[in-house]
């Protein structure tokens, strides 16, 4: 592994810090004592990464360099993705360490980061955190990330490479860490540690992994190698505090039993959370913004420049709040929580479907239907992060996800699972293509519940067989032969069956295969490369072959299949 941080090793990074935030999100969420404001650390630092991670991959996929970006390109991508995802408090302070690495990288136009650059570089992140905070409070992850930033300076300045630094900063951070409760009496109170804090425990130990490949040193005093890493850790936990589920479950529910209080009750603190972006302004009207924000509310956070700002604040005057914005310039992604409502907000729906969609045309369907849509398409499939959002956003207590293309049927897994952990109840049907999809939504009964219409779906979408027609890009050996840039191909369940020179033709091939052990209902959904001429085609083919079914004609517009086909 390199002893120093190249594009590779900072991909790398990004990818582990994500999957870290992702395993841990439920232990950092039970970890928070502030018990409205951001009690969602854990989930807030993973949405925002993941996100941020998305948002990279699609411009950097844009630009025809995903996997291939120099350094700088991936420092600067992912700081500006990072400050528009940012989700929460944590959320924000995390764009603003990332945002402090990634400017030395780019100021210095660094190809990698050696020892003494990566100190530079979490230096430089810990003073922006810092700076990002109205007013900074030790026992956070402030004061972690200073700690860390410390030890960072010191190991260079002994003579150590990326890889000391990193280990350094890890044993650090995990001393100022431990130190929190001595710093905060909330938290000794709680028997825990600070969430954010813990939260940038791990960005420092995926950094430490990049770039060694293990959690641990030669000693194991980084981290024990046998322990299990899924295992809640008992550092995190005072004795006694470790085993009872979670700080969370030993303290009271914020606002009792009436959740429609402006404030839980026995707590101080603004009732609703604002967030927004704010372009169209300069340093002058966002110091006054800052002031105007400052004299409402709490826990303010106002970040990025000189073209694109982030706001976060606590208030109990949200028009107030909105109204500096549009003061001070353009805001924008506005997002309004109110805390004691957060749960409650998930009453009015008993069940729901997500559903995603790879073009415009089948997400019209899928909501003409009833489901709530996420687009996923190939080149850009929908993150968990976005599956969580939609769940969450139907409001339902119940929800079945439709992935509708196996390749994101892991995002959903993972999806559904934090939403289990939230209370919610969900279920995935294994819809591997989008006319599986339609066939399960065609039995949704919405008067039901989970698990009747889990079954009938699943039912559904399981007996469609599946096929489609596509144009190779690139050279490649098949089942079917080798194939050659151009040729078409016809895929019967998800591999290429054959392979030919005409897209009706094979299309037609393709449904004769499907239909060899019978069918009533043919469904065609034309993609975007799809004209009237090849439908017809294959519609005419139909109606002389195949008289007995009846056909379905959608209009998906959908990249790379010009026709997916689907037989019930």
């Amino acid at each position: 592994m390199p002893a120093v941080l190249d594009a590779d090793a900072a991909r790398l990074w990004g990818a582990l810090t994500r999957a870290a935030f992702a395993a841990r999100r439920t232990e950092i969420d039970d970890l928070n004592v502030f018990p409205v404001p951001d009690g969602d650390t854990g989930t807030n630092l993973y949405l925002t990464m993941d996100a941020a991670m998305g948002e990279v991959r699609r411009e950097h996929a844009d630009r025809g360099i995903l996997g291939s970006a120099s350094l700088v390109d991936e420092a600067r991508t992912l700081s500006r993705a990072l400050l528009m995802s940012a989700r929460g408090n944590s959320g924000v302070i995390v764009s603003q360490i990332v945002a402090g690495i990634s400017a030395v990288i780019v100021e210095e136009d660094l190809a990698e980061v050696d020892g003494p650059a990566l100190a530079r570089a979490v230096t430089r992140g810990a003073e922006l955190a810092r700076a990002s905070v109205a007013h900074p409070q030790e026992g956070t992850i402030l004061s972690v990330a200073d700690a860390l930033a410390e030890a960072a300076r010191e190991a260079a300045d002994g003579g150590g490479d990326a890889v000391a630094v990193a280990a350094a900063g890890v044993a650090a951070a995990e001393e100022a860490l431990a130190r929190t409760p001595e710093q905060l009496p909330t938290l000794a109170q709680a028997g825990v540690v600070d969430a954010g804090g813990a939260g940038c425990l791990l960005m420092v130990e995926a950094l430490h992994r990049a770039l060694t490949g293990s959690w641990t040193d030669e000693s194991g005093s980084l981290q024990q190698a046998t322990e299990d890493l899924l295992l809640p850790r008992s550092s995190w936990h005072s004795d006694g505090a470790a085993g009872s589920g979670s700080a969370q479950a030993s303290r009271p529910r914020p606002g009792g039993d009436d959740r429609m209080d402006p404030l839980p009750v026995g707590i101080d603190g603004p009732a609703f959370e604002v967030m927004y972006l704010l372009e169209d302004s300069d340093a002058d009207r966002v110091g006054r913004l800052t002031t105007a924000l400052d004299g409402l509310g709490d826990s303010l956070l106002v970040v990025g420049g000189p073209e694109l700002w982030n706001v976060h604040v606590h208030v109990d005057d949200v028009g107030a709040a909105i109204e500096a914005g549009l003061d001070a310039g353009r805001p924008h992604r506005i997002k309004v929580t109110h805390f004691a409502t957060q749960v409650a907000a998930r009453e009015p729906q008993r069940f729901a479907v997500v559903a995603c969609a790879a073009g415009p045309g089948m997400a019209a369907v899928l909501e003409d239907a009833g489901a709530f849509v996420v687009t996923s398409a190939p080149g850009a499939r929908a993150s968990a992060g976005q599956l969580l959002e939609a769940i969450r956003s139907t409001g339902a207590a119940s929800v079945v996800v439709l992935p509708n293309d196996k390749d994101t049927l892991m995002a959903a897994e993972v999806a559904c699972r934090a939403a289990d952990e939230d209370g919610l109840v969900t279920a995935i049907v294994p819809a591997r293509t989008a006319v599986q999809g339609l066939a399960a939504l065609a039995v949704v009964d919405f008067d039901r519940g989970l698990r009747e219409n889990a079954i009938a779906m699943t039912d559904a979408a399981v007996s469609t067989r599946h096929g489609a027609v596509s144009i190779a890009s690139r050279e490649v050996l098949t089942w079917a032969g080798p194939v050659s840039v151009g040729d078409v191909l016809g895929i019967v369940s998800g591999d290429v069956a054959l392979i030919g020179d005409d897209l009706a033709a094979t299309a037609n091939e393709v449904l004769d295969r499907l239909l060899s052990g019978g069918g009533e209902l043919v469904t065609l959904v034309s993609g975007v490369d799809a004209d009237d001429a090849l439908v017809d085609a294959v519609a005419d083919h139909l109606a002389k072959d195949h008289a007995e079914v009846e056909v379905v004609r959608l209009d998906g517009g959908q990249q790379v299949y010009p026709l997916l086909l689907g037989v019930e």
